[in-house]
């Protein structure tokens, strides 16, 4: 197996260990070991969780997303806009988790606030810098997403 597949494989394990909350310690391949936390009380961890486990399910080179994509969207998203987010690709002909075709080479979430839902910035930095923003809505009480979108529901 080359290195490559293998910290591919490896950071999809530890996305999917945050998904499930059950918290990773991470050690980059040099310098000082760094330490990642949560808690799935935390929106915002939530929202970083899901998006993180789903680039690198996209980002798999054997799997390409496939049943782990669709099964992590399953989970972090309402019904109802899991409809409307496949509703929204076949317009778009993109993948409406990312607002791309492409996948990402990193991303950041940071807290918008808001105080019936949380509102959070996913900051997707692309292959050639390049980045893109999109605001995810995610209820308080079930703790999952109810929009995705270049404007937060409360904006649109």
């Amino acid at each position: 197996m080359n290195s490559k597949k293998a910290t591919r494989r490896t950071a999809l394990a530890a996305g999917l260990a945050l998904a499930l909350g059950l918290g990773v310690a991470a050690q980059a391949s040099a310098g000082a070991p760094r330490t990642v936390s949560g808690s799935p009380d935390d929106n915002i961890t939530r929202i970083a969780d899901f998006y993180g486990a789903y680039i690198d399910a996209e980002s798999d080179l054997d799997n390409g997303g496939g049943k782990l994509a669709t099964q992590l969207r399953s989970y972090y998203l309402t019904p109802a806009y899991l409809k409307a987010l496949k509703s929204w690709e076949a317009k778009n002909h993109a993948d409406g988790v990312l607002q791309a075709q492409n996948t990402p080479m990193r991303w950041k979430v940071t807290d918008n606030g808001t105080a019936d839902y949380t509102e959070a910035a996913i900051t997707l930095t692309w292959g050639g810098g390049d980045t893109t923003k999109l605001i995810v809505d995610m209820t308080r009480t079930t703790h999952k997403i109810i929009h995705i979108g270049t404007k937060g529901i409360g904006r649109k």
